[in-house]
């Protein structure tokens, strides 16, 4: 188990030797394996990190899946590991830890990060358990002419006012469903629910302990906005995530979106769309709710780990490939696929909304070692509630009887 305390700073002072070659690939006879979500910002590193490296490990394989998250732990668990490094978030670094699957860095960044900044080592109870290079969070993307048609002057900055955008498109007749969001059930359903439940100022767990605390008026008022959100949404609402709203939006069928940033520059690129969808869509941050000032979001950094049950070798070799990759050469190449922490970067307008909501005030995912269980429980028990056929009181109470029994199940409780 990992303390409640996570320290996103260095304890690291020397991050470089001048003796340590920018190319340096680490050992030439071991084995590269990544495991990786499948988006633009990852496909750009770990390419990079590939080009460099290729030629001096015995193998380099990459798997670039949306499953990434549900696999990771088994596909780490045995010795050795079925791949060397997993790309993870705030989240799943916490899952893996909670595990015992991922190895501490120090060493391998002092002798590999002459391109690390100190804002880029995730540093837990005083250890570096992984490398951050790019930032994330869902925001608003809005179609401007859209919104001009149905009378609507001003991007929604509420998600009152992302209703009321919505009612007036669907009465004006220009779109039936003009709303997307990543409502899949499982890990994106629970990541909307709690994106609102902070936003209404929920707290999940009870002052600290672990136990959890979502039924109750914060969780209720989250559940009702969900319910009336997804009134505008594709009836299948259930099985769309990142893939399936890109989609629907590049293809101009939705003109309010909640999506990842990270989704920001293959939306607004010449690829997959049509100059009327890319030239009118704005990017801005996070709505508010209920009279607040926090955004509904929570903030991310996607990072690079190391498998533990793993040869040395193998280890080192990998950090060494992908730290190679955090370049400002890398950066000026992909500068638009993502909010990169990396030396070099220049916002566009992909930025746009994640520097909102960033400014907004959004907070950070929480990494409670616990808070994985409850996103499960989540993201598995309100699809009931959200098709109408139990109550939000119900729903939060299924929530909690699930967590229970996983957190009883890990030590937890």
């Amino acid at each position: 188990m990992i303390s409640k305390k996570v320290v996103l700073t260095s304890a690291v002072a020397t991050l470089m030797s001048s003796s340590v070659l920018a190319n340096n690939c680490g050992p030439t006879d071991a084995s590269i394996s990544i495991l990786a979500n499948d988006f633009p910002a990852i496909h750009a590193l770990v390419s990079t990190a590939k080009n460099n490296c290729k030629n001096y490990a015995t193998k380099f394989t990459i798997n670039h899946t949306a499953e990434a998250r549900q696999i990771m732990n088994a596909a780490l668990t045995p010795t050795p590991a079925e791949y060397t490094s997993v790309i993870v978030a705030n989240a799943t670094l916490v899952q893996l830890m909670n595990d015992g699957l991922v190895r501490p860095l120090d060493e391998y960044v002092e002798k590999y990060g002459q391109n690390l900044k100190k804002h880029q080592l995730i540093t837990i109870n005083g250890k570096v358990m992984a490398i951050a290079f790019m930032a994330n969070s869902q925001h608003l993307f809005s179609r401007s002419d859209i919104l001009k048609q149905a009378g609507i002057k001003s991007i929604p900055s509420t998600y009152e006012e992302v209703l009321d955008a919505a009612e007036a498109i669907r009465s004006a007749g220009i779109m039936e469903h003009p709303l997307v969001m990543n409502l899949k059930k499982g890990w994106n359903q629970g990541e909307v629910f709690n994106t609102l439940y902070l936003a209404h100022g929920g707290q999940f767990f009870k002052s600290g302990t672990a136990e959890v605390s979502i039924n109750n008026e914060q969780g209720i008022a989250a559940l009702k906005l969900m319910k009336a959100l997804t009134q505008y949404a594709n009836p299948d609402f259930l099985t769309q995530a990142s893939n399936e709203t890109q989609g629907l939006w590049e293809a101009g069928k939705a003109a309010l979106g909640i999506m990842w940033g990270s989704r920001g520059e293959p939306i607004l690129d010449d690829q997959g769309s049509t100059i009327e969808v890319t030239s009118n869509t704005v990017l801005s941050g996070a709505p508010t709710v209920a009279g607040g000032s926090t955004p509904a979001a929570t903030l991310w950094w996607d990072g690079v780990t190391i498998a533990k049950n793993i040869p040395d070798a193998d280890a080192e070799a990998t950090f060494a490939a992908l730290a190679s990759a955090m370049t400002p050469n890398m950066v000026a190449a992909h500068n638009d696929d993502a909010v990169w922490l990396i030396d070099g970067f220049k916002p566009g307008p992909n930025a746009t909304g994640i520097s909102a909501t960033v400014r907004g005030g959004a907070k950070s995912y929480p990494m409670f070692p616990q808070m994985g269980i409850l996103h499960s429980a989540v993201g598995n028990e309100l699809s009931d509630f959200l098709k109408g056929d139990e109550s939000a009181e119900q729903a939060l109470a299924d929530v909690e009887a699930a967590y229970n029994i996983a957190a009883k199940e890990k030590g937890f409780l």
